[in-house]
């Protein structure tokens, strides 16, 4: 009824863990860099297989919020149709459903260089959801607590692909995300 569904890896934040996700992936991963002040590298999964390579990527990041607190991004790139992105956004779906992009995005972050708009998605109130499309993927924005959306608008967010084996990243990591503790 659904679908192929694709099992899903997560994976601890490590130099080891990210030679692995970008290894054999058909999709960025996309990790906000600079990361904001205090923000930590948290983890990674990705959902394929072996044979076919990961068809969706998601990296994890954590930090203070901007009220108060603690806070979760979770930046995912797949193939559309995969529904990674929508399960971590708590929608009904594979997708962020029809008329998402209806009106002038909510906010722009810079992928590889170029500006790429983001559209707010509704979806439960314990997060903030954004969507939209970067090299052929749809890319997916996810913070937790909701006010975390701030972030997202106000950081001015890019975003660097991890796979390119050109750049030279000393990344921070902090303890494994409980977001890709359990399967989305």
């Amino acid at each position: 009824m659904h679908g192929a569904v694709l099992p899903f890896m997560s994976r601890r934040p490590s130099n080891e863990a990210l030679d692995v996700v970008r290894g054999d992936s058909r999709v960025p991963f996309w990790l906000p860099w600079p990361l904001p002040a205090g923000w930590l590298v948290t983890g990674f999964g990705d959902a394929g297989e072996e044979h076919s390579g990961a068809r969706a990527g998601v990296v994890a990041v954590s930090g203070p919020s901007v009220t108060h607190g603690p806070a979760d991004l979770v930046i995912v790139a797949e193939e559309p149709g995969v529904g990674l992105g929508a399960a971590f956004a708590g929608l009904d779906g594979p997708d962020p459903g029809p008329g998402f992009d209806s009106g002038p995005p909510n906010v722009k972050v810079e992928t590889v260089g170029h500006p790429t708009p983001l559209w707010w998605v509704e979806g439960p109130s314990d997060r903030a959801v954004y969507v939209g499309e970067a090299m052929g993927s749809w890319l997916w924005v996810i913070g937790w607590p909701s006010e975390a959306g701030c972030l997202v608008e106000l950081a001015q967010l890019s975003l660097r692909d991890l796979r390119d084996q050109d750049q030279d990243l000393d990344l921070p990591y902090g303890a494994f995300s409980p977001r890709l503790e359990n399967e989305p």
